[in-house]
């Protein structure tokens, strides 16, 4: 259920629905807007009588929702969502650019790209400090070791660390050492590690998974919003089909289609979805062409002694030709974006 308060409700009539909703041991989600708030109740087992809710001073209207979801859909929040990362953003008018390695190898393979990085004027630095592997004879990521190599990049170079959580405690450390909490593809539909990152103050950049529809992949989003944390970036990463000529089918029809849906922003993954690094540019213009707000792209100094997933990482010089087109794109192919009040601010 949606409760959409009057334009000019003030902070007292607000608090007031929100107490009422606390009271009948359920969970308020406010969410300010550019003119005005809506609250989303969640924790409900059954049907609610909105009527108990329709005289209170400063609502509008009480909207039954009949979708599997609430807080994700533009019905909650009809204006787009901004992600804020200190003085980075995803979902705004900039492009973001989330580009590093796939996984963290040694210092000088990570200072390498990170000056890559910097130099291309993205704001943030991926690197697998823990990495899923389907064998588990392949290289696993430095752990430890890595956290230090990542904590001097984003001291040296002023980027934001994205990087993945394989496991709960891996978000404890990411909220010391990192800015945004990356759930893989694999770990989409692993509960309790979603209802964690929700307990989160980062934000949190959501991949979708491997197999998954549309509806669960929002579904994955939900849960992390249900418990608080209302700052998610959806990833399309591709999805797994019959073709062979890529490492997947990277779905860019998803990205129109979530924003009929929802406020959250959505970035593409053209290196997960593809495999070949020819591929990845293409695919990058491809991405912006249809209204990502982002790209994630595979980065590193020497793709062929790359310990994992060398075969669809650009080289720096390719990297810094792809931002070159797609920010060009972005010009010309992105219609105007009004950003919402900050959400998340990082120290």
């Amino acid at each position: 259920m949606l409760i959409v308060m009057k334009p000019g409700a003030d902070a007292q009539e607000i608090d007031a629905v929100v107490n009422v909703i606390q009271e009948f041991g359920l969970r308020p989600h406010s969410m300010p807007g550019a003119t005005r708030t809506a609250i989303g109740i969640t924790g409900n087992q059954g049907p609610i009588d909105g009527r108990r809710f329709e005289n209170l001073p400063g609502v509008a209207e009480v909207i039954r929702v009949t979708k599997p979801y609430k807080l994700i859909t533009l019905d909650l929040r009809p204006e787009k969502t901004v992600v804020r990362v200190g003085n980075a953003t995803i979902g705004g008018s900039e492009l973001a650019i989330i580009a590093g390695p796939c996984a963290i190898e040694s210092h000088d393979q990570a200072f390498a790209v990170a000056e890559a990085v910097q130099q291309s004027g993205a704001r943030f630095f991926r690197g697998g400090v823990w990495k899923p592997r389907s064998s588990p004879y392949a290289f696993q990521g430095l752990g430890e070791k890595g956290w230090r190599i990542m904590s001097e990049v984003r001291e040296t170079f002023g980027l934001k660390i994205v990087t993945e959580a394989l496991e709960e405690p891996h978000i404890d450390l990411i909220e010391q050492y990192g800015d945004v909490i990356q759930i893989g593809a694999r770990n989409m539909q692993n509960f309790s590690l979603l209802r964690r990152a929700g307990r989160s103050q980062l934000p949190v950049l959501l991949k979708r998974g491997m197999a998954a529809t549309l509806e669960e992949w929002l579904l994955a989003a939900e849960y992390i919003m249900a418990e608080g944390n209302y700052n998610v970036i959806l990833c399309e990463r591709g999805v797994r089909t019959f073709t062979q000529h890529t490492r997947n089918t990277l779905d860019l029809a998803s990205v129109p289609a979530i924003r009929r849906i929802s406020h959250l922003p959505v970035i593409v993954d053209p290196s997960h979805g593809t495999g070949s690094a020819y591929m990845v540019t293409p695919l990058a213009r491809a991405g912006v062409a249809v209204g990502a707000d982002g790209l994630m792209v595979e980065v590193h100094d020497h793709p062929e002694l790359a310990l994992s997933d060398g075969a669809q990482a650009l080289t720096p010089s390719e990297y810094a030709q792809l931002v070159k087109e797609v920010r060009a794109l972005r010009e010309i192919a992105t219609p105007t974006v009004t950003e919402s009040p900050t959400q998340h601010q990082a120290a």
